[in-house]
């Protein structure tokens, strides 16, 4: 790779991270770390304020932004594939927010690129199988989980029970074309999963929930402690 074109990438990645190691980035370019010191300078000496901790890594400084990035052909194909993958889901909110970050990818490419998108566009194809009960609330899902806010759900069992609770999302995963939330029900005061095709109503509250330590591999490791998995992960929807 030129040097040109790592410094630009160096720049992507530090805006992409709060923090980067010089380690991370000899291996990803595949150089030593004296030259990623060396770029690190270059770019230091070109008004790039650029901060670096001792044993922690590099960083913008907050307060600067970048110009914005141009997408390589490959890279807006890409996209424009993951897109056509997205739309296969189940969740209608994921859909319109993807589509709607695919429109401002469009905007930015030139003329001939947008040409060639709009031929590939008509020549990929995915096979979407309807749902039934599409989900439409991954994308607030995912911004409580993120915000630590709690949710008030109407949710709708598999035996058709109707239930009201308060719950603190934490986590989410895609399986048998279904998205499942985790999330620590107040009223069970335990870990509980949702699927989002049933629920019937959420509400966005205005209380905050503590961050807690959770990591989906954690969790699926202390449940197979638990159970007996003929499959992974086993299907648990409260």
């Amino acid at each position: 790779m030129k040097r040109l074109h790592r410094l630009t990438a160096i720049l992507v990645k530090l805006q992409s991270k709060k923090v980067v190691q010089a380690a991370e980035l000899a291996n990803k370019f595949e150089v030593s770390l004296r030259t990623i010191y060396r770029d690190m300078q270059a770019l230091t000496d070109a008004g790039v304020p650029i901060g670096a901790e001792a044993g922690t890594g590099y960083y913008l400084v907050d307060g600067y932004s970048l110009p914005p990035v141009m997408f390589t052909e490959k890279e807006a194909n890409a996209l424009l594939t993951a897109s056509k993958i997205i739309k296969t889901n189940n969740d209608q909110s994921l859909i319109n927010e993807y589509q709607e970050a695919i429109d401002k990818v469009i905007a930015v490419l030139k003329t001939t690129q947008k040409e060639k998108l709009k031929i590939l566009e008509e020549r990929v194809f995915t096979y979407n199988r309807t749902a039934i009960h599409p989900s439409t609330s991954l994308s607030v899902i995912q911004q409580a989980i993120t915000d630590f806010r709690v949710l008030e759900i109407q949710y709708t069992k598999a035996s058709g029970e109707y239930s009201k609770r308060l719950i603190e999302p934490l986590g989410a995963y895609f399986t048998n074309n279904t998205w499942i939330m985790i999330a620590h029900c107040r009223l069970r005061k335990d870990y509980r999963e949702f699927r989002t095709d049933r629920i019937v109503n959420l509400i966005e509250t205005q209380k905050l929930f503590s961050p807690k330590h959770f990591s989906l591999e954690d969790y699926y490791k202390k449940r197979a402690e638990e159970c007996d998995f003929s499959t992974f992960p086993k299907e648990k929807y409260y």
